[in-house]
């Protein structure tokens, strides 16, 4: 009996004439942890789609083989009747149903057509034990965490006899714990006999777990490599088409007066009014340079920045914000858009963009006073200061008409930016910039951070992954439970230091 699990071959799927998919070939072996790289648009998701039924059969020409039989599936149903469950990037829960509801929504444990809740609350117990989460199978969605979410969404795969797992950027979203207890279960997994491919570009995550990687690169599958191949440098190599020696640019930091300063800045959560996320905080940057922000997820670094953004988030706000020397006034977002402040969010799709528009659109919204007279938008300065940024930015399109939500995730990051940089803010925020995109859009974006730095404007990046607050930052503000612990400079910084720092219950400056 063949070892071979899967088999894709030849696939080529279009796009309105584009090749998404130009006669990709995969071989997943059973049992295995089988990585697939490439950057965003290479065609990975795709190629998981065409395999899960997303894309049916007829839309696409090649030939799945699947346990050695020749599959046309023609719906996400079909493919899961044999077996295959994909977990997309955007989690696919509905957040004011209980755990045990959304295991088992649209696979309802019934009899004569009447939900056994008991058999249901069972069996979503077991489910929950499996993938390791000790929660109630009542408990609401809303109130997990992600890394909790990811897990209910596999426990969800498993009620479906799941036998071959696909993971599209599992751990996008999650903290280094999070992500870290993940790896450890597709480990489990495997002990258990379950395949999974899992998609990412978190290159020491495959380094880790994958057994065999495939690489794609603009549609086409390059190579696959075996466990004793696999090297980071070797994968960028294969992704990018070219030796990426220096995952950061080269950076001389000119270091101007203090621009930005906040002080005594606290912040109460929305619905629990007593509670302070953010407590008693005092935060500068200076012109020209980049800052980081580095704490584990909850520590209250979006709140912070979100709460500094025209109060986007938070109750009770209080404490003092002062730009070039003066206190400033900021309630709502319009107020810190004219104060030249800028917010990048850590969820482009729902915070940072509108996907029902173009890119064109999208660029410009923040800035309509630059483009319009009267209260009318002169289209043709719309379309000139668009194209600006969509060549500034290097966004990878056709052209400025088309739609953001057909962009790929690194460029749709550019787009936010665009949007941002033609606001001519003083001040940016960027939270977790370069969150579920690849190793080459991240020195893209990485460039583009530094360009600013050396225009003079004061950059603050939030992040969860620490090789990037690193590599980016000449100074590092670290955080935990809504307080301050740390302010170091880059030459003091280390991992470990930060860690140690972000885990201070009182502040260790």
């Amino acid at each position: 009996m063949s070892d071979i699990i899967l088999e894709m071959k030849n696939i080529t799927k279009d796009f309105s004439g584009v090749k998404a998919l130009n006669n990709v070939n995969l071989k997943v072996k059973k049992g295995e942890i089988h990585a697939l790289c490439g950057e965003n648009g290479a065609g990975k998701s795709t190629l998981m789609k065409v395999l899960s039924g997303v894309y049916p059969f007829g839309e696409y020409t090649g030939d799945i083989i699947y346990n050695g039989e020749v599959c046309e599936f023609k719906s996400i149903s079909g493919s899961e009747q044999k077996g295959v469950v994909i977990i997309h990037q955007e989690l696919a829960l509905i957040p004011y149903l209980s755990i045990k509801e959304n295991i088992f929504l649209g696979n309802e444990q019934s009899k004569k057509g009447i939900i056994d809740w008991n058999l249901t609350e069972k069996k979503a117990s077991n489910l929950l034990k499996t993938v390791g989460l000790a929660v109630s199978p009542n408990t609401l969605v809303t109130q997990l965490g992600v890394g909790q979410q990811q897990l209910v969404e596999i426990a969800k795969a498993f009620s479906k006899d799941v036998q071959l797992l696909i993971l599209d950027e599992p751990t996008a979203a999650l903290n280094e714990e999070d992500s870290k207890n993940l790896l450890e279960l597709m480990k489990e997994f495997k002990k258990q006999g379950i395949t999974s491919i899992i998609i990412s570009h978190k290159l020491n995550e495959i380094t880790e777990v994958a057994d065999n990687v495939t690489i794609i690169r603009d549609g086409k599958s390059i190579e696959t490599l075996t466990n004793e191949q696999i090297d980071e440098n070797r994968i960028i190599k294969g992704m990018v088409g070219r030796d990426l020696t220096n995952r950061y640019p080269d950076r001389k930091p000119d270091i101007g007066q203090k621009i930005f300063e906040v002080k005594n800045w606290t912040v109460h959560h929305p619905i629990d009014t007593k509670r302070k996320v953010n407590d008693n905080i005092d935060f500068y940057i200076n012109a020209g340079e980049i800052v980081g922000i580095a704490g584990l997820m909850g520590a209250g670094r979006t709140e912070f920045a979100m709460s500094l953004f025209g109060k986007s988030y938070g109750h009770g706000i209080s404490g003092q914000i002062i730009k070039d020397g003066k206190e400033i006034k900021i309630n709502n977002v319009s107020d810190a858009i004219k104060n030249r402040i800028a917010y990048l969010s850590e969820d482009r799709k729902n915070y940072g963009l509108n996907l029902l528009q173009d890119i064109k659109e999208n660029i410009t919204i923040a800035s309509l006073s630059k483009i319009a007279a009267q209260g009318v938008i002169d289209k043709e300065k719309e379309i000139i200061e668009a194209e600006k940024y969509r060549d500034n930015m290097r966004i990878k399109t056709k052209d400025i008409y088309q739609n953001v939500a057909s962009l790929s995730g690194g460029n749709q990051q550019k787009v936010v930016l665009g949007k941002w940089l033609m606001s001519e803010p003083d001040i940016l925020f960027l939270d977790e910039p370069t969150r579920g995109i690849d190793v080459g859009a991240k020195f893209e974006i990485y460039s583009i951070i530094e360009q600013m730095a050396r225009e003079g404007k004061a950059i603050c990046i939030i992040s969860s992954e620490l090789p990037e607050i690193l590599g980016m930052c000449d100074r590092i503000y670290t955080m935990n439970e809504g307080r301050f612990t740390g302010n170091i400079t880059k030459n003091e910084a280390t991992q470990e230091n930060l860690m140690k720092l972000m885990t201070a219950e009182e502040a260790m400056i």
